[in-house]
Protein backbone atom coordinates (compact mmCIF):
# COMPACT_ATOMS: atom_id res chain seq x y z
CA UNK A 1 0.00 0.00 0.00
CA UNK A 2 1.13 3.74 -0.56
CA UNK A 3 2.44 5.82 2.30
CA UNK A 4 0.10 8.67 2.77
CA UNK A 5 1.87 11.92 2.22
CA UNK A 6 2.05 14.04 5.51
CA UNK A 7 2.78 18.00 5.60
CA UNK A 8 6.16 19.15 5.68
CA UNK A 9 5.35 21.08 8.68
CA UNK A 10 3.73 17.81 10.82
CA UNK A 11 5.24 17.05 13.79
CA UNK A 12 5.40 14.11 15.77
CA UNK A 13 3.58 15.87 18.76
CA UNK A 14 0.66 15.96 15.99
CA UNK A 15 0.05 12.61 15.26
CA UNK A 16 1.55 10.08 18.21
CA UNK A 17 -0.97 8.52 20.55
CA UNK A 18 -1.66 10.35 23.76
CA UNK A 19 -2.76 7.77 25.95
CA UNK A 20 0.08 5.15 25.45
CA UNK A 21 -0.58 2.07 27.56
CA UNK A 22 2.87 1.79 30.23
CA UNK A 23 4.42 -0.01 32.43
CA UNK A 24 5.63 0.86 36.13
CA UNK A 25 9.55 1.02 36.33
CA UNK A 26 9.78 -2.12 38.77
CA UNK A 27 7.76 -4.74 36.27
CA UNK A 28 8.96 -7.93 35.80
CA UNK A 29 9.74 -9.37 32.92
CA UNK A 30 6.93 -11.81 33.49
CA UNK A 31 4.50 -8.61 33.22
CA UNK A 32 6.35 -7.19 29.70
CA UNK A 33 6.03 -10.73 28.60
CA UNK A 34 2.12 -10.75 28.94
CA UNK A 35 2.07 -7.17 27.53
CA UNK A 36 4.07 -8.11 24.51
CA UNK A 37 1.72 -11.15 23.84
CA UNK A 38 -0.85 -8.56 22.29
CA UNK A 39 0.08 -8.34 18.74
CA UNK A 40 -0.57 -4.95 18.54
CA UNK A 41 1.84 -3.78 21.23
CA UNK A 42 5.07 -3.64 19.77
CA UNK A 43 7.02 -1.72 22.49
CA UNK A 44 6.22 -2.02 26.23
CA UNK A 45 6.95 1.73 27.94
CA UNK A 46 8.39 1.54 31.50
CA UNK A 47 7.85 4.78 33.46
CA UNK A 48 8.53 6.04 36.34
CA UNK A 49 6.88 9.34 38.03
CA UNK A 50 5.32 9.94 34.37
CA UNK A 51 8.91 9.82 32.97
CA UNK A 52 9.61 7.08 30.64
CA UNK A 53 13.32 5.63 32.26
CA UNK A 54 13.23 2.36 29.21
CA UNK A 55 11.33 0.26 26.44
CA UNK A 56 10.91 -2.86 25.62
CA UNK A 57 10.76 -5.09 22.63
CA UNK A 58 10.54 -8.44 21.75
CA UNK A 59 13.76 -8.90 20.69
CA UNK A 60 14.69 -7.54 24.19
CA UNK A 61 13.23 -10.61 26.08
CA UNK A 62 15.62 -13.81 26.11
CA UNK A 63 13.52 -16.90 26.20
CA UNK A 64 15.71 -18.21 29.80
CA UNK A 65 15.51 -14.96 31.39
CA UNK A 66 14.17 -15.42 34.71
CA UNK A 67 9.66 -14.40 35.32
CA UNK A 68 10.44 -12.40 38.10
CA UNK A 69 13.74 -10.65 36.56
CA UNK A 70 13.03 -6.85 36.82
CA UNK A 71 12.48 -5.70 32.79
CA UNK A 72 14.28 -2.67 33.48
CA UNK A 73 17.58 -5.26 33.00
CA UNK A 74 16.74 -5.55 29.85
CA UNK A 75 15.06 -1.98 28.76
CA UNK A 76 16.68 0.58 26.43
CA UNK A 77 15.96 3.97 25.48
CA UNK A 78 18.29 4.11 22.79
CA UNK A 79 17.30 5.07 19.08
CA UNK A 80 13.85 4.70 20.47
CA UNK A 81 12.32 8.17 21.53
CA UNK A 82 11.71 11.05 19.33
CA UNK A 83 10.86 14.69 20.42
CA UNK A 84 7.25 16.60 20.22
CA UNK A 85 8.73 18.85 17.67
CA UNK A 86 10.21 16.71 15.17
CA UNK A 87 8.89 16.48 11.40
CA UNK A 88 6.96 13.40 11.23
CA UNK A 89 8.27 12.79 7.84
CA UNK A 90 11.62 12.94 8.51
CA UNK A 91 10.96 10.30 11.40
CA UNK A 92 8.18 8.23 9.19
CA UNK A 93 11.30 7.81 7.16
CA UNK A 94 13.75 6.88 9.51
CA UNK A 95 11.13 4.28 11.40
CA UNK A 96 10.84 2.68 7.79
CA UNK A 97 14.70 2.07 7.31
CA UNK A 98 15.20 0.58 10.50
CA UNK A 99 12.21 -1.43 10.35
CA UNK A 100 10.50 0.38 13.54
CA UNK A 101 7.03 0.49 14.01
CA UNK A 102 7.29 2.55 17.24
CA UNK A 103 8.96 5.16 18.84
CA UNK A 104 8.25 6.90 22.25
CA UNK A 105 7.70 10.50 22.15
CA UNK A 106 9.30 12.54 24.83
CA UNK A 107 10.33 15.97 26.34
CA UNK A 108 13.74 17.46 27.45
CA UNK A 109 13.26 15.45 30.76
CA UNK A 110 12.03 12.67 29.52
CA UNK A 111 8.72 12.86 30.52
CA UNK A 112 6.24 10.06 28.36
CA UNK A 113 4.44 12.38 26.11
CA UNK A 114 2.62 9.73 23.84
CA UNK A 115 4.03 7.02 21.24
CA UNK A 116 4.04 7.08 18.00
CA UNK A 117 2.85 3.67 16.33
CA UNK A 118 3.55 2.90 12.24
CA UNK A 119 0.75 1.30 10.94
CA UNK A 120 1.58 -2.21 9.82
CA UNK A 121 1.17 -1.19 6.06
CA UNK A 122 3.04 1.74 6.95
CA UNK A 123 0.21 4.28 5.29
CA UNK A 124 0.15 6.28 8.08
CA UNK A 125 -0.12 6.63 11.97
CA UNK A 126 -2.74 5.09 14.26
CA UNK A 127 -4.40 7.47 15.88
CA UNK A 128 -6.35 7.98 19.55
CA UNK A 129 -9.78 7.31 17.87
CA UNK A 130 -8.37 3.77 16.63
CA UNK A 131 -6.35 2.84 19.89
CA UNK A 132 -9.80 3.13 21.69
CA UNK A 133 -11.69 1.31 18.99
CA UNK A 134 -9.92 -1.45 19.19
CA UNK A 135 -9.57 -1.66 22.58
CA UNK A 136 -13.89 -1.64 22.98
CA UNK A 137 -14.13 -4.43 19.81
CA UNK A 138 -12.01 -6.47 22.19
CA UNK A 139 -13.98 -5.93 25.14
CA UNK A 140 -16.87 -6.63 23.13
CA UNK A 141 -15.13 -9.74 21.60
CA UNK A 142 -14.34 -11.37 25.19
CA UNK A 143 -17.79 -10.12 25.99
CA UNK A 144 -19.45 -12.89 23.31
CA UNK A 145 -17.10 -15.86 23.77
CA UNK A 146 -18.40 -18.99 25.61
CA UNK A 147 -18.51 -19.46 29.02
CA UNK A 148 -16.43 -22.45 30.17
Amino acid sequence: MRAERLPADLTTAEVMVSIPKTLPHDASTAAVREALEDRHVHMVLLTRAGRLVGTVVRDDVPADRPSRSPALGIASLEARTVAPSDPIGRVRDRMVVARLRRLAVVDDDRRLLGLLCLKRDRSGFCSDHGVRARAAEGRNLALDLPSP
